[in-house]
């Protein structure tokens, strides 16, 4: 008998939880979930199906290979099947189950991530959309996803009703012929994985990013603690506020639902005041001119939309029955870049806090004081918002290290692109928006000194310019709202690139690298970076090994009548379309490509720590108390080896809970 290699899967399974609002950890966690089918091919053989619900058994081979590292274990979206087959086999076969965790970790019950590849995160390695049934389209597939498979999910997968607390299942005998085609699919999607993984086989994922992948799901495994008190708590006056603020806006208005922005528009024209949204910007235009009663209800309608308690509604259905979230990482979610993307909570785009007494605030709202939270904090809505960051907590016995990496873009985009006096600044610990604005303006400038008024201009350049952005990058960002004409905007972008010229000569390098390497149809080099193009793809391959990939590119002709590349990909309208690009934003893909890159290696650096989250460019260490800030920040601090004289730095923080420091 032949040593199995590889074991392709794929599974179908049922829960009470709902798996798009909670992920796979919490889904798999309930009590009610189970595997119904089991699809599998050894080593490219014919697939075999296992019909769990119908009580065959998986074979004893195949469940060990689930536990073999040294077989290659593949599905698409791998994280499903082996949190799925963690809690099955832990619960069905405890003799053929293994954890990889340690007494001191909190990964839990689950199966070692080593050798669990992603069929998924390899189309995302090359530009290809993230579903298995439009990947199988764009890929032109023989063996295409089954349509009827949402219809069948829905059908068995998802509870029809609840008796008694008990969630109602349809099982297989319910609906034979219904059944025999949901095997069917489950079969079919092994063989369109199968299809996939030979179509890709000549640009294989490098073993160095599996054992990013590797360090991604034990990361997602551990999860990180949520203080349930404090998010039922926030929940609850959330509800107060929104009633109370309501009741204020119906006795000013008179109106019957002060939430419809149809009947609050028509209001705001019967007092004379028209717009044609109630959106961030226009109520804040409105309020400059608004007269009582108008101002008022536009304040609360203010205080109404932050009143949104999603992101604890998140956690409430993310948090497993051990309070902790688990699955909020989407390894390679960018795939232009690579850069986590988030899931469930998000974690990417958490509010601000600015409250200086943020502890006193959390246990004012822990106890469910409304009155009290509305008397201190004035604006009970914006409160609970600036405490979401809060509910993160370390566990018991514990401390949180928050760490991230000084001006990471700015510091690669200088280092590659050879601007010495961005480097020099940061050699010196200068501030680097003083310095941009005295380069700018030709004067010295000092954050609370001489001149001080030019450094947000700097900053506003230094944010808004470095990838070739103009006029519309800078108002983008809010230059008018800070104050700025329209008539300084121009000048101010001409400024910043007279002062950046190395940053703007890379630009055009690279646009100019690029375009010959898909002309030419051949390999390119500038500043460090390589341009290949192979079988109908560009790719670009970073300093670190890793490498960019871009689907069929070709030159086309951009809105000036210029020359620029285009390329298949997934759009805004998150439809499989040509996009095209130009050498600043080739540039902005480089560079936040570059500094992921560095962020793994700090990840990797710090692999024995808890990591528990990581956000941009900053990473959450759950740690013992002794644990030292300074080693930890000089650790992620380090230059990886492919990055020679670049000068890296990290600041962080110590805390009892998650917050903004």
């Amino acid at each position: 008998m032949m040593t199995m290699k590889e074991l392709e899967i794929d599974i179908e399974t049922k829960s009470d939880r709902d798996i798009t609002k909670c992920g796979v950890y919490a889904y798999a966690d309930s009590p009610y979930f189970d595997i119904l089918l089991f699809s599998y091919s050894i080593d490219s053989s014919e697939v075999q199906s296992v019909d769990v619900a119908n009580n065959e058994k998986i074979p004893d081979d195949i469940l060990k290979a689930l536990t073999d590292e040294a077989i290659i274990k593949r599905a698409f979206n791998v994280n499903f099947e082996r949190v799925c087959l963690s809690r099955y086999l832990a619960k069905n076969y405890p003799s053929f189950f293994q954890s990889y965790s340690i007494k001191e970790d909190t990964v839990g019950n689950h199966l070692s991530p080593v050798n669990w590849h992603c069929t998924m995160i390899h189309c995302r390695t090359l530009g290809l959309p993230s579903s298995l049934a439009e990947v199988g389209k764009v890929l032109n597939l023989e063996q295409q996803k089954m349509a009827e498979g949402k219809a069948l999910i829905k059908y068995f997968c998802v509870p029809y009703d609840t008796i008694d607390g008990v969630p109602q299942f349809h099982s297989p005998a319910d609906t034979p012929e219904k059944w025999k085609i949901f095997k069917e699919y489950n079969k079919r999607d092994v063989e369109a994985e199968l299809a996939i993984d030979c179509k890709l086989s000549k640009y294989p994922v490098p073993d160095f990013i599996w054992e990013e992948f590797y360090l991604d799901q034990e990361i997602n495994d551990r999860g990180i603690a949520v203080d349930m008190e404090l998010v039922e708590a926030a929940i609850t006056l959330d509800a107060q506020a929104k009633a109370k603020l309501s009741a204020e806006m119906c006795k000013l208005t008179g109106i019957e639902n002060p939430n419809s922005v149809y009947q609050l528009l028509d209001w705001l024209e019967q007092q004379g005041y028209s717009s044609d949204s109630l959106g961030k910007t226009q109520i804040k235009e409105l309020l400059k001119i608004a007269q009582e009663p108008v101002k008022s209800v536009l304040e609360l309608r203010q205080q109404l939309a932050k009143s949104s308690v999603k992101k604890y509604t998140a956690m409430q259905n993310t948090a497993c029955s051990d309070n902790r979230a688990r699955g909020m990482f989407s390894f390679y979610g960018a795939s232009r870049t690579g850069r986590w993307a988030g899931r469930n909570i998000q974690l990417q785009n958490l509010p601000q806090n600015h409250i200086p007494d943020l502890t006193e605030a959390r246990e004012t709202v822990k106890h469910g004081y409304y009155d009290e939270v509305e008397m201190f904090y004035d604006d009970v809505p914006d409160t609970l918002s600036q405490l979401i960051r809060t509910a993160f907590v370390p566990r018991k016995g514990y401390k949180f290290i928050v760490a991230d990496f000084s001006s990471i873009e700015m510091r690669c985009s200088a280092y590659y692109a050879g601007e010495q006096w961005v480097l020099d600044t940061f050699a010196r610990g200068g501030d680097i928006y003083c310095e941009t604005a005295s380069q700018m303006f030709g004067v010295p400038v000092e954050k609370h000194g001489v001149n001080s008024h030019l450094r947000q201009r700097g900053k506003q350049a230094a944010l808004s310019c470095s990838y070739g952005g103009s006029v519309g990058a800078l108002k983008a960002m809010g230059a008018i709202e800070n104050g700025m004409k329209e008539e300084e905007l121009k000048p101010m972008v001409d400024k910043w690139r007279a002062a950046n010229p190395n940053i703007v000569h890379f630009w055009y390098a690279v646009d100019d690298a690029a375009k010959q390497a898909v002309k030419e149809k051949t390999k390119t080099e500038t500043h460090g970076i390589s341009f290949i193009f192979k079988s109908n793809m560009l790719f670009i391959e970073l300093p670190s090994g890793r490498r960019l990939a871009y689907v069929k590119p070709k030159i086309g002709e951009n809105q000036f009548g210029g020359e620029s590349i285009t390329y298949m990909g997934i759009g805004a309208s998150k439809k499989w379309e040509r996009l095209e690009t130009f050498g600043g934003k080739l540039v902005e893909n480089i560079i936040q490509a570059i500094a992921r890159d560095i962020l793994c290696y700090a990840m990797r650096t710090l692999s024995h720590c808890f990591i528990v989250a990581h956000v941009h460019d900053e990473l959450i260490i759950e740690c013992d108390k002794r644990m030292s800030l300074k080693a930890v920040c000089e650790q992620m601090g380090r230059t990886p080896p492919w990055a020679k004289g670049l000068l890296l730095r990290a600041d962080g923080y110590e805390c009892e809970f998650y917050k903004k420091d």
